[in-house]
């Protein structure tokens, strides 16, 4: 690849939500699942899509244009991205806390970038080129620097033969659901402008829910931001993505419920075990060495009632499954996989209120460099996300990429496969070393295909 290309941005300015909307016109407080990850990095993900042969000369003018214009109306709906947040304080009595104020909204940001490189270029190396990060806007800011920065930053960086749609969205505001719920919608938006539809009135499929489950203002035990603010800086590691055909998880799936005598454990319970046993082995983990996998979870469903899918804003926990290096070894992935469901199927409404209530009692922010275990697996995002349905009149994306935040060793990012049908592709972020000694085990290589999007 020719690495020494650097990413030069054309333009940028602010997109605000096409019409006034009533909603907007309140402060919205966050709840503890919104607060908890001040301290981390913004969501950074994006869509590559190569560009349509024969195009026209003012391909990209009207590509941005239609782009900007269908977000302005998405915004609409998604309000709270256009917004800021903002920090309530008092003396007397005292008294800290953190809002979203949706009446100041200056906007999202939105960046047209140039980059003399092809598709080829970033998707042909086995490890994903680190020109990648620079494909996202808002690069180590925190979600904290939302009170001053945009929680939505949106990067078009255009490619010889390719577009790149990239998202940096505050983490305050969002998480996975609820991002992929807005991308889903500004392509939706974008789809039904291309139509010639009225896109004023346009129904979209899935509304966005603004009310908040937890409507109390949270006062935090701080006076000043620095008390709980740390800058996490990712150490070198080395990125890649790894492809598993529906055959292969079903295989892994089977023989982790034969393994077990049940039928109880999921494809990705069986495919998190794999890679938990996979990389541990990779990291030659001294035997009596407790190892975690540790699974990002949605807490809507697990709700009484359950929350709606629709519910924008942050629902997410995590569940632990724990054994030492040795116990991976000894026993089969059943064995492992049996404890990564374990973990997932004691996840119920009275867990998720026993946490908010310890919380609310004692609030503390996630510090990334504090949570990252050198003997941990932390698998987050979900296959179940509909990332390949977003189309910008380009058709289908070949390739969902991500930016620097939020990368340790032992994060790994799972989404849908291109190809679909309940194929899983890994994002994986390991040190140097061991991502080597990963790809020199067989046993794993065997479980992942080879994948070209190109061809």
């Amino acid at each position: 690849m020719r690495s020494s290309r650097v990413v030069k941005r054309i333009s940028e300015c602010l997109v605000k939500p096409h019409l006034p909307n009533e909603e907007s016109t309140q402060l919205c407080h966050l709840t503890p699942w919104d607060i908890v990850p001040l301290s981390i990095h913004y969501i950074q993900k994006g869509l590559l899509f190569t560009k349509p042969q024969n195009q026209p000369q003012d391909f990209t003018h009207n590509l941005l244009h239609n782009l900007k214009h269908s977000l302005s109306l998405t915004l609409l709906h998604f309000y709270p991205l256009a917004g800021r947040l903002v920090t309530h304080q008092t003396q007397d009595p005292p008294s800290y806390s953190v809002s979203l104020d949706c009446i100041n909204s200056p906007g999202a940001r939105f960046i047209h970038a140039i980059l003399d490189l092809t598709v080829s270029d970033i998707l042909s190396p086995v490890y994903v080129p680190p020109i990648v990060h620079s494909f996202f806007d808002l690069n180590k800011a925190v979600n904290h620097d939302g009170h001053a920065m945009p929680l939505l930053s949106v990067q078009v960086t255009e490619l010889i033969d390719g577009v790149f749609i990239g998202c940096s969205m505050n983490h305050c505001v969002a998480d996975g659901t609820s991002y992929w719920s807005f991308f889903n919608t500004w392509s939706e938006i974008f789809q039904s402008q291309a139509k010639g539809e009225d896109v004023n009135v346009v129904n979209i499929s899935h509304r966005p829910i603004h009310k908040r489950w937890f409507p109390e203002l949270i006062n935090l035990p701080f006076k000043h931001h620095d008390e709980f603010i740390c800058r996490y800086e990712a150490p070198k590691l080395r990125e890649r993505i790894f492809h598993f055909t529906a055959d292969s998880i079903a295989k892994l799936k089977a023989k982790a419920n034969k393994d077990s005598s049940t039928n109880e454990i999921s494809s990705f319970q069986s495919l998190s075990a794999h890679v938990w046993r996979s990389i541990t082995r990779a990291r030659s983990v001294p035997c009596d060495q407790r190892s975690s996998c540790i699974v990002v979870i949605n807490n809507r469903t697990r709700m009484e009632p359950p929350l709606p899918q629709e519910y924008f804003g942050n629902s997410v926990n995590s569940v632990r499954a724990v054994a030492t290096a040795g116990e991976l070894s000894e026993h089969d992935l059943g064995w492992a996989a049996g404890k990564v469901h374990e973990a997932v199927a004691n996840y119920n409404h009275r867990v998720v209120m026993d946490w908010l209530n310890r919380w609310v009692r004692s609030p503390a922010i996630h510090q990334t460099g504090r949570f990252i275990d050198p003997y941990s697996v932390v698998m987050s995002s979900s296959p179940k996300f509909n990332v390949y349905g977003n189309e910008f009149g380009m058709g289908k994306a070949v390739a969902v990429l991500s930016g620097y935040a939020n990368k340790f060793d032992g994060k790994v990012t799972s989404y849908p496969g291109r190809e679909g049908g309940g194929s899983i592709q890994l994002e994986v972020c390991l040190s140097p070393h061991t991502m080597s000694a990963l790809e020199s085990d067989q046993h794993f290589m065997d479980t992942v295909s080879v994948f070209n999007p190109l061809h």
